[in-house]
């Protein structure tokens, strides 16, 4: 072989390989070798988001990862504030709650999302679900679904003609889901066939039932702090309000054990068919439609929040969402991964799993193309609560869970008999307001 042609065949030979390692470079992965560790909310149709688009991200990134906690919000709550407190989050992105949130920020962990997200990154989401997603001008957390409550109901039973005749001569008017919480009692007590049915049911444990209590209060025109952060609650209208609750319970229209109940448990009720109607998230509607789930799945309902003594519904809301820790060595991959699973596409797919939706582009979607009838109505009456009546969050400061944990215990004691409605509610307005004070509120 003549000195040219060697030389000619080193060239090509290092070129082939030049563009063996540029292919191979190009070719790499974003974040090839990087984990993310994430603590998430589990149950429900929770895991669903994460079964599906996790695995599809870990494909387009190259990187893995691993979930270190998988537990109800309540559970990951008590987590989080230990984590926090001792320094010992081991995780890169975490589950959040537009609820929670306040408290975790006192902790500085939460990592201000603003400047990895664009304006065009933030334009789909709707504002009014944005704005809560902020603390002091920092996005410490990106929107994943939108919580309201409205009502289930047994369609079954509201449709029986026999049961409508009779109700409308007892009462004096028509057989349907309730427009006001005065129809909601009598509804309840027309239906109530215990133990096989009970009328109705309602959380009544923790923030779940704080939470209940609120966005009643607020229906009949009252409040839970005034102007200056003193309590309220313990007004005339919160003691009709708590009075309303322990009607139901010493009434026996609910089951039992509804001291004991948060979501899981109300929703497993309606599910077995031992419920007429309750108060409920959008998100369990697929679990309700489930026949594999659900003996109610061909028979239930949804419709509007009843109206209170001022005349509005108030739908009590909170946005899940996703934040991601300042001390995570994987920022970017860990905001890239919170981007893939709140995108629109993860919309569109949670949506079809009946939670609401925080970006414009995905109720548009679900308006235009959902042909089922029952879940059509589900989506247009839930974009009408969004978008007509009082959607309401906890207030939004770091003390919420402590003041639910004050409240809660003593709304209990009132509907079990153990305290008069009226000094329950002065003892919990005492201590929230020694909570306040404690924390500055008054200064």
């Amino acid at each position: 072989m003549s000195k040219f042609k060697k030389i000619w065949l080193s060239v090509l030979i290092a070129t082939f390989l030049f563009s063996l390692t540029a292919v191979a470079a190009w070719a790499k992965k974003p974040f090839e070798g990087v984990t993310i560790r994430a603590a998430l909310i589990g149950g429900g149709n929770y895991e669903k988001l994460y079964e599906e688009f996790i695995p599809k991200w870990e494909k387009l990134t190259g990187a893995k990862v691993v979930i270190v906690a998988k537990m109800s919000h309540f559970e990951l709550d008590k987590k989080f504030k230990l984590d926090f407190a001792a320094g010992a989050a081991d995780y890169d992105i975490m589950t959040n709650h537009t609820s929670f949130a306040p408290q975790y920020d006192k902790f500085g962990v939460l990592l201000d999302l603003k400047p990895y997200f664009s304006k065009k990154d933030l334009s789909d989401f709707l504002p009014s679900v944005l704005k809560i997603c902020y603390i002091g001008g920092r996005l410490i957390q990106i929107p994943r679904h939108i919580d309201i409550s409205n009502i289930y109901y047994r369609a079954d039973l509201f449709n029986d003609p026999a049961k409508k005749k009779a109700f409308k001569e007892k009462y004096g008017y028509d057989l349907a889901p309730p427009e006001t919480w005065d129809q909601a009692y009598d509804i309840a007590e027309f239906l109530n066939n215990p133990p096989a049915l009970y009328g109705t049911q309602f959380t009544g444990k923790e923030e779940a039932f704080s939470g209940r209590f609120y966005e009643m209060l607020l229906s009949n025109g009252g409040r839970l702090f005034d102007s200056h952060w003193k309590p309220v609650f313990n007004s005339p209208i919160g003691v009709k309000t708590l009075n309303y609750f322990k009607k139901l319970y010493q009434s026996g229209l609910v089951p039992p054990g509804v001291v004991n109940y948060v979501w899981d448990d109300v929703a497993k009720n309606f599910a077995q068919g031992k419920i007429a109607f309750h108060l409920d998230w959008g998100g369990w509607y697929p679990w309700y439609d489930d026949p594999k789930s659900s003996k109610v799945a061909k028979t239930f309902g949804y419709s509007l929040m009843p109206k209170g003594d001022a005349g509005v519904r108030v739908h009590w809301s909170g946005a899940h969402s996703f934040s991601v820790l300042k001390s995570s060595k994987h920022k970017a991959a860990a905001v890239s991964l919170i981007k893939f699973i709140t995108s629109e596409a993860a919309g569109k797919f949670e949506a079809e799993l009946g939670f609401g939706a925080v970006r414009k582009s995905v109720w548009d979607y679900v308006l235009e193309t959902t042909r089922d009838k029952r879940k059509l109505n589900f989506y247009k009456t839930y974009k009408y609560a969004l978008e007509n009546d009082e959607i309401v969050t906890p207030p939004l400061i770091p003390e919420w869970p402590s003041i639910s944990n004050i409240l809660y215990p003593q709304l209990q004691a009132a509907i079990l008999g153990e305290k008069p409605v009226k000094k329950a509610l002065d003892d919990a307005a005492r201590k929230v307001e020694e909570l306040m004070a404690k924390d500055g509120y008054y200064r």
